[in-house]
């Protein structure tokens, strides 16, 4: 897995450049055209996916995939399956409580789901990854503030051993089988749902897509979205691992 995710780094938009430039440094003294080659490659590609308006552009292209329903446009199912990624763990003694981080929407997203009768049952996914602080599984952390939002401990099922979207699909589908449920509502990020559609695929089992936390809306682009932008660059960053992910899925047959 710790070799999954590095290479996934090098090759999202910032560890590619930064890759092109070590070998330009390598190479200036012995092979000059080439070192400038691979530098002025590496900054096109740097500023192109730090611009807004690719950016935006290239998350579309998976967010659009499954488009947003209000709970109402939703069909009844019998249970919704929720994702982490939604939220940062307690870890004591600094952060004393759960976070909501950008992706935070999936959870009140759950809620609404819950509260509008969609299904009688939240299973929450998500475990603890080794290099992260705290010592709470983000299963955990989801299912305590569900119950801020007004869901009942009751209503939740924790399975808080999965570490990628491979494994979450893995154990969740466990649970399902133990229970008979055969129809799920899956709750995740727009831009995360197209892998984890895949990811959940299972004979005999309905998975209907119910994305949020979308990032792209439609607006007028101008000057200042050809310009570098930190968080089009983030961006970027995270759609990259999204195609990454189906691409090493379709090749290999895993996340």
């Amino acid at each position: 897995m710790i070799t999954l995710k590095i290479l996934t780094v090098l090759l999202q938009p910032l560890g590619a450049a930064l890759l092109a430039l070590l070998f330009a440094l390598l190479l200036w003294r012995r092979r000059v055209g080439l070192a400038r080659g691979l530098t002025g490659a590496a900054l096109v590609w740097l500023w192109l996916w730090s611009m807004p308006w690719a950016s935006e552009a290239l998350r579309a292209s998976l967010e659009q995939r499954y488009p947003m329903r209000a709970p109402d446009d939703l069909p009844q199912a019998d249970a919704i399956v929720l994702l982490g990624g939604g939220i940062e763990p307690a870890a004591p003694p600094r952060r004393l409580d759960v976070d909501v981080n950008s992706g935070g929407d999936r959870m009140i997203y759950t809620a609404a789901l819950y509260h509008a009768g969609k299904a009688p049952l939240i299973i929450v996914s998500g475990g603890r990854l080794p290099w992260t602080p705290g010592t709470q599984s983000e299963a955990d952390a989801m299912a305590a503030l569900l119950q801020q939002l007004g869901v009942p401990d009751a209503a939740v099922l924790r399975e808080g051993r999965s570490r990628t979207t491979r494994e979450n699909a893995r154990y969740t589908r466990d649970l399902l089988a133990t229970r008979g449920i055969h129809r799920v509502l899956l709750v995740t990020s727009a831009l995360h749902m197209p892998r984890s559609m895949r990811n959940f695929e299972t004979p005999g089992v309905e998975f209907i897509a119910a994305p949020t936390d979308v990032e792209v809306v439609e607006r007028a682009h101008g000057v200042l979205d050809l310009l570098p932008d930190t968080r089009a660059l983030d961006g970027s960053a995270r759609a990259f691992k999204e195609y990454l992910g189906l691409l090493h899925q379709a090749v290999l047959g895993a996340d």
